[in-house]
């Protein structure tokens, strides 16, 4: 079926009067079935019709955090990092409570698998080099379509008989209605975003993994592509697929006997993240109050000003942004991971997008212009290099675990200021970080399995830290000061701004 005549079909079917896309979703008051139903083939078969759409709407939101993720380290600004993260962690809730639904149904099934068609529709749509048409081809055919299955849903079923189900979805509706909202100052037409860096020149840099050929397209080419391979899938929920604010002439089919762009181009992640506009480094800690905004022994130096222990660690709380990027890339490197295991990494995931929006809003009301502070970029570098379960490891069982003792003091000494606001978001981060640390003495276990490691939780993190150690020997350092000295954020000028 070509662009042209899924837009015609979509365009002439006849439905019940219904919301616009972009309104928010008010309930019919007597719903009507958008076809005749079926007269029931068996005593449950009504219920487990629904349930059957249950389960597609919740495989639907699965795929989207698992794949949505790989757009979060492609874009440049924090503000939509931030965004992204936000609407992969409500996805994740939906498909919580549709599953813990379709389980009180019959037909719903036992398992969380998704079926392998949805699974290749969403690994096609990561497939853009242009992380800009990427979030086109989600936000402008997946997500529309799952907004236009929830509708059809509303339609077709029960008011009273699938009450339950109902609520559920009158609410997601509601938010994919906003999401689409949210997103749409970030979407654009052009397609000359993000494209991953070349090589650095650094000697160390040759050993960087070449990234594999990537789809080259724009907005006006990805999404009647992306459209018509949905269509050919069948849509969602018997839904029509939605109508594309782009032209679509001349009209792009996809034969059924094309092979998938995933099959001749695999993604992978870039070896390196982006971050737009802001300047970035190596590293922002360090030593050298000439060099380093956040100099080690200040942190823990009694006689250090608390007013200049608030802005380092604002400054530290702001460069969790590289533990949002690293961590976004685990989702699709796990596809056959548990779904509760993938519903904490994601609320995981925006805990520490929150944690980073601590420092990225507070830091200017402290007088730092946060166009000279340089994002570090090191913990990307090297831990893309490695595998899942050890990216994991060394989030959890490294990073967060030995950072409270630091933590612990520089909340001690901030509370010296009095400032309300300050204690509020330090408590909050050092609670969701105890929270990720016993996620990770959880799940640690069964992503080893997934990658059939055998050595103990134990022996395995040690053997991590090590290989990590030396992975940063070739992968660590090779970001360059974006800024020249005199421009960039250090110690020294903290000390001069509190003067």
């Amino acid at each position: 079926m070509s662009a042209a005549s899924v837009v015609a079909a979509s365009a002439s079917e006849a439905t019940a009067p219904l919301p616009e896309r972009s309104g928010g979703f008010q309930p019919p008051s007597t719903p009507t079935p958008l076809s005749v139903p079926t007269p029931p083939a068996g005593r449950l078969a009504a219920v487990q019709e629904m349930a059957r759409w249950l389960r597609l709407l919740f495989e639907t939101e699965r795929e989207f955090v698992r794949t949505a993720t790989t757009l979060i380290y492609r874009v440049g600004e924090p503000e939509l990092k931030y965004l992204l993260c936000q609407h992969v962690w409500e996805s994740a809730g939906h498909a919580r409570f549709l599953r813990e639904r379709g389980r009180e149904l019959s037909g719903f099934g036992p398992t969380d698998d998704v079926r392998a068609s949805l699974r290749q529709l969403f690994n096609e749509a990561v497939l853009p080099a242009d992380a800009a048409v990427a979030l086109a081809g989600f936000y402008r055919v997946l997500k529309p379509a799952l907004h236009d299955a929830y509708r059809h849903y509303l339609a077709a079923t029960h008011h009273l008989a699938d009450w339950p189900s109902r609520k559920l979805v009158e609410d997601f509706l509601a938010d994919e209605s906003r999401h689409a909202a949210e997103i749409a100052p970030y979407l654009s037409e052009r397609s000359g975003g993000f494209q991953p860096p070349t090589t650095p020149s650094d000697h160390r840099a040759g050993a960087l993994r070449p990234e594999a050929d990537s789809v080259a397209a724009s907005v006006s080419e990805w999404l009647p592509y992306l459209t018509s391979l949905l269509a050919s899938l069948g849509g969602l929920l018997h839904s029509p697929p939605p109508l594309l604010p782009v032209d679509l002439s001349p009209p792009l089919s996809l034969p059924p006997s094309l092979p998938l762009l995933s099959t001749t181009h695999p993604y992978t992640h870039p070896p390196t993240c982006n971050r737009g506009r802001f300047p970035t480094c190596s590293s922002v800690f360090g030593h050298d109050p000439a060099a380093v905004p956040i100099v080690r022994p200040w942190l823990t130096d009694p006689t250090t000003d608390a007013r200049v222990i608030r802005i380092l660690v604002y400054i530290w709380l702001m460069m969790e942004l590289d533990a949002v990027d690293y961590l976004a890339t685990i989702f699709f490197d796990t596809p056959h991971a548990p779904f509760d295991l993938h519903y904490d990494l994601a609320r995981h995931l925006w805990d520490e997008s929150r944690h980073s929006q601590f420092g990225y809003r507070q830091l200017p009301r402290l007088g730092i212009d946060l166009m000279t502070l340089e994002h570090s970029l090191d913990l990307y570098t090297i831990l893309v290099q490695m595998t899942p379960p050890e990216r994991y490891a060394m989030m959890t069982m490294e990073f967060e675990a030995n950072s409270f003792p630091t933590k612990a003091h520089v909340m001690d000494r901030v509370r010296e200021l009095n400032d309300f606001e300050a204690d509020t978001l330090l408590a909050f981060d050092r609670n969701d970080e105890q929270n990720h640390v016993r996620s990770g003495h959880r799940w640690l276990p069964v992503m080893m399995s997934l990658f059939g490691e055998t050595r103990s939780p134990g022996d395995f993190v040690t053997a991590t830290r090590a290989r990590f150690a030396e992975l940063a020997k070739t992968y660590g350092g090779i970001t360059p000061h974006s800024l020249p000295p005199a421009q960039r954020l250090t110690g020294e000028k903290i000390l001069l701004l509190l003067k």
